[in-house]
């Protein structure tokens, strides 16, 4: 393994916990590597950095005590999996080698190399990677916080409110079920519906399907952003009774008469409809975090401005980003951040080796399909091509049961102690294996 002799400032103020340190840190230290963001890509990274660059060389910027599993979230809110089984604590799953600056980024000094903290601290790096996931605008639908998590209106993308959905679920009577979905880009654009095939299933096995509506209302032009699996989503929709409204979006709930007021585009403008619900689970818009949006580093649209292939900025050759707050135009999930993560950690070595940065990002990402408590349709694809990139040799537009089983129960241990200990980088290696035996 490469290793690099570096110096480094001493730090301070260290607060100890029971298997590695939160450190405040006094202004003007600086780091080999700075990675913002203790999520997947954050914490994959900074786990192989910090292997091969020793102690004191790796700092990552994350203000949360807990880290979530998110994928966990669909089979939490369909009353499939607990909440414990979502999360462990942050001082856990980041790496011992790593310095641990627990207070959230504010602001970029891209040209002095230097990074903002919300208090006004300044930390100063060699390297940085920007790992700082999506921002949730709540605020965007009128009415939807305090709505949310009472009288039937819930969310999978909230850790209060995932908590609820399984009970507003089971304890449905009858009435409009409505599942709702932007038109911005959100992590794991599966989920909206994911939720939806579990929730019917349950109505079923409740006696109440034949009085229930279930609805789902996406702001997109139809149901999958890939045609292969969007054919078989369709299917089952239509197999299950289930009513599928393209470009309608959810604007505003009004919690007191239960309605919610949908925004339906066409080629004559905008119309409104308003839908009476008994249970609405909402994804809620989503975007750049605002303090990269309005930083040096950022595109037009907000992201971090990256090169696709090697996912180095393409102004700042020292700054690195993936996962979520990247301007990758692929599907924005943990299959995504494994395979990105793997692009970055080699062309940032390469970067300071001197070498050139041969590593490539193929837009790869993958969104597990849950259909039922027992099946699943496992689609894989290059956000880059919006053509399938399957691993396995069968069909994976088809439900089944072995795939369920993988997503279940193979994925979370992968997740846990594969990718957040910077070790597994997605399914390439088992693709061209299957591949080459065709």
């Amino acid at each position: 393994m490469l290793r690099v002799p570096l110096s480094r400032l001493p730090t301070s103020q260290v607060l100890q916990s029971a298997r590695r340190s939160a450190t405040t840190i006094p202004s003007n230290t600086s780091y080999k590597v700075v990675v913002i963001g203790g999520g997947p890509g954050g914490l994959s990274v900074s786990s192989t950095l910090s292997s091969i660059l020793g102690p004191n060389n790796v700092a990552v910027i994350e203000p949360s005590d807990v880290h979530y599993n998110q994928p966990l979230w669909t089979f939490v809110g369909g009353g499939l999996k607990s909440f414990d089984q979502s999360r462990k604590p942050m001082e856990e799953v980041i790496a011992k080698e790593v310095d641990w600056i627990k207070k959230s980024a504010a602001g970029f000094e891209p040209n002095s190399n230097v990074v903002i903290l919300d208090d006004g601290q300044k930390i100063s790096y060699d390297y940085l990677v920007v790992a700082a996931g999506i921002q949730i605008n709540w605020d965007s639908i009128k009415g939807l916080k305090g709505a949310l998590g009472k009288d039937g209106v819930t969310s999978n993308y909230s850790a209060d409110s995932v908590q609820r959905t399984w009970e507003f679920v089971n304890n449905f009577k009858g009435g409009n079920a409505i599942f709702t979905m932007p038109s911005t880009p959100i992590k794991c654009a599966g989920a909206p519906q994911k939720i939806m095939y579990l929730a019917e299933e349950q109505f079923r096995a409740n006696g109440i399907r034949d009085k229930a509506q279930v609805i789902y209302n996406t702001g997109i032009g139809k149901i999958f952003g890939i045609d292969k699996y969007a054919s078989t989503l369709s299917q089952i929709c239509q197999e299950r009774g289930i009513t599928v409204n393209t470009t309608t979006e959810l604007t505003e709930i009004r919690p007191e008469n239960r309605e919610a007021v949908f925004k339906k585009t066409g080629p004559n403008g905008s119309e409104e409809q308003v839908y009476n619900y008994d249970f609405l689970h909402v994804a809620p818009p989503m975007g750049a975090p605002d303090f990269i949006k309005k930083s040096p580093i950022a595109d037009k649209a907000g992201w971090v401005e990256v090169d696709p292939a090697t996912l180095q900025h393409t102004r700042y050759s020292n700054i690195f980003s993936l996962g979520d707050c990247s301007s990758c135009p692929t599907g924005k999930t943990a299959a995504a951040v494994a395979s990105e993560s793997q692009v970055v950690k080699k062309n940032l070595l390469s970067l300071m080796a001197g070498k050139s940065l041969n590593a490539k990002y193929d837009g790869y990402t993958s969104c597990p399909l849950v259909t039922g408590k027992s099946k699943l349709v496992l689609a894989e694809f290059s956000g880059y091509t919006s053509k399938p990139l399957e691993t396995f040799p069968v069909n994976q537009a088809e439900e089944r049961s072995s795939m369920y089983y993988l997503t279940a129960h193979a994925l979370p241990e992968l997740y846990w102690s594969g990718l957040l200990k910077g070790t597994w980088h997605g399914p390439g290696f088992f693709r061209n294996i299957f591949n080459n035996q065709q």
